[in-house]
């Protein structure tokens, strides 16, 4: 009688040791994002939860505030954030924000689709001159291009007004209390055009030739294609130059903050951050700095979020 020896099966692959290449294969793209994870927690992350920390403290004062122990931090619950949403002054910073807003992101964005599609049109010439010199004012930093600005808005210094006095015409000073938004709004706008024109270009640049040609053999002439064509496909992408104008709006501070020393119109508290540098670095109080930043923060997240949560089907209706 012949006896057989059962046969083991075979370890599942599951449970099969693994290879000594393959734990540092699967190791590697973390050691490639462990840079920008470090950098993310360290000056993101961090200041941000210190920040949200601060909002919820105040300094309490014992006695005339001098020698050690005098001055102690302690918790103060919603006060600062009670308070800034009642300061008169915060509110009246956010009105300012919210017309500059109306002022700035239509032209702006109304200025970058008219160009892109000029420099898409079959007719344009010379679009690689046109393309460097719309773009270039961005690359300008907004620190110098206010003060650029800001000598051509002054009337004892500015060429514009020599023009305009010896033509005996008598123009307002752009530092006026009714002009000076205008005067901001105009620096972010030469400033931003540039920067919205080449995304919303290099998707006019994406769309197939096919759709060109088919529309003119239909007849269809530029100014027809610009609107039933190209407008509707890059609309995504003005979705998202809206977005981001709209954030940086939220964010102006540079400009007004550079202007400021030329004219006695823009104060310290003209627009919410520049609110929250003089309550932090001026008046030495950061716990209401803090708060207000913190309600900016929320407020621009809550914008852009609701705003793209409106147009998510007319947005990214196309990946579907």
């Amino acid at each position: 009688m012949t006896t057989t020896t059962p046969v083991r099966p075979s370890a599942p692959p599951a449970a099969r040791r693994r290879r000594p290449g393959a734990s540092r294969r699967q190791a590697a793209p973390w050691g490639f994002l462990a840079p920008a994870i470090v950098l993310f927690v360290l000056f993101l992350a961090l200041p941000i939860a210190y920040a949200v920390y601060l909002s919820f403290r105040t300094e309490k004062v014992s006695g005339l505030g001098l020698g050690s122990g005098a001055r102690t931090e302690v918790w103060n619950g919603f006060a600062n954030y009670a308070a800034s949403l009642a300061d008169p002054e915060f509110l009246a910073s956010v009105g300012r924000v919210a017309l500059y807003g109306v002022i700035v992101v239509p032209t702006m964005l109304g200025l970058a689709l008219l160009f892109a599609l000029l420099l898409d049109s079959r007719r344009s010439r010379a679009t690689k001159f046109s393309r460097i010199s719309i773009f270039l004012p961005y690359a300008v930093p907004a620190v110098i291009s206010s003060l650029l600005w800001g000598f051509l808005y002054l009337p004892g210094v500015s060429p514009f007004y020599y023009v305009f006095d010896r033509l005996g015409w008598d123009v307002p000073s752009l530092f006026s209390s009714d002009l000076v938004i205008f005067a901001v709004a105009n620096i972010a706008v030469w400033g931003g055009v540039g920067f919205n024109m080449v995304v919303i270009y290099t998707s006019l640049r994406a769309i197939p030739s096919e759709l060109y040609e088919a529309a003119e053999l239909d007849g269809c002439n530029q100014i027809g294609m610009a609107w039933r064509i190209k407008i509707p496909i890059v609309v995504p992408s003005i979705i998202m130059t809206f977005v981001f104008s709209m954030i940086a709006t939220l964010q102006v501070f540079a400009e007004p903050t550079t202007l400021k020393p030329l004219s006695n119109t823009i104060s310290s508290t003209w627009t919410p951050l520049m609110k929250v540098y003089r309550d932090a670095f001026i008046r030495g109080d950061l716990y209401s700095a803090a708060a207000t930043s913190v309600i900016i923060a929320v407020a621009t997240f809550v914008l852009s979020f609701g705003f793209l949560r409106l147009v998510q089907s007319r947005a990214f209706g196309q990946e579907k």
